[in-house]
């Protein structure tokens, strides 16, 4: 296993998006308020993700940000939501959670020293957050943020990874990861625990918090 060297220049962040068609995205939630304000849910947090990526970009924290769309990066709103935060547009692969992030990484990993991967049901997933992400790549080959729920919100890699054996949308994912990480020699560092939106009871949280920030 080689010796982790400096992460320098900064990483490029990947943002897993969805076209938001009603009644393909937030499913879990729609089930509690309708595909309606699930969609809109969704729309909201994709902002949000994007705009934190954006004050990373401006703060140096990351080096620009790529939106890796599914199904079609040709769709109207990825591409103008995309256009609005200075992002290129990247075509998901087909297969498994863990076959598109293993291909997005090596992927981005052609035009960058180290890629930050997150997908847009973390809000707290912060500049300040990024850039400790960014940090832990000085010392490591990769980094997880780990969710309440026992899966994670981000991955980042200066090496492709592989995510063998990973029980995607369990509460074992962040745990599988792990493992899979170790049997490949992977040396990762792992973020403080934050939550996703995933329930109605995490939209209430996030809503909470966003009426303290207002």
């Amino acid at each position: 296993m080689s010796a982790a060297g400096p992460c320098s220049p900064p990483p490029a962040l990947l943002v897993f998006a969805k076209d938001p068609v009603p009644g393909t995205v937030k499913t879990r939630l729609a089930a509690a308020v309708g595909a309606e304000r699930a969609t809109r849910v969704y729309t909201d947090l994709l902002a949000t993700t994007l705009g934190h990526g954006y004050a990373a970009v401006r703060a140096k924290a990351v080096a620009r940000i790529e939106l890796w769309c599914t199904p079609d990066c040709e769709a109207p709103y990825l591409r103008s939501i995309a256009t609005a935060f200075g992002c290129s547009r990247h075509r998901q692969c087909e297969g498994d959670l863990g076959a598109r992030m293993a291909h997005a990484i090596a992927d981005a990993l052609a035009r960058a020293p180290a890629v930050l991967l997150v997908g847009t049901d973390c809000p707290l997933l912060d500049p300040l957050q990024l850039a400790q992400a960014a940090g832990m790549l000085h010392e490591h080959d990769a980094v997880l943020g780990p969710a309440e729920d026992g899966g994670y919100v981000l991955v980042g890699a200066r090496r492709p990874l592989a995510f063998d054996g990973v029980r995607w949308s369990t509460p074992h994912a962040f745990a599988d990861t792990a493992a899979a990480f170790g049997r490949a020699g992977i040396r990762f560092g792992v973020l403080p625990v934050l939550w996703d939106v995933d329930e109605p009871a995490d939209l209430a949280r996030w809503d909470a918090l966003r009426k303290v920030n207002a």
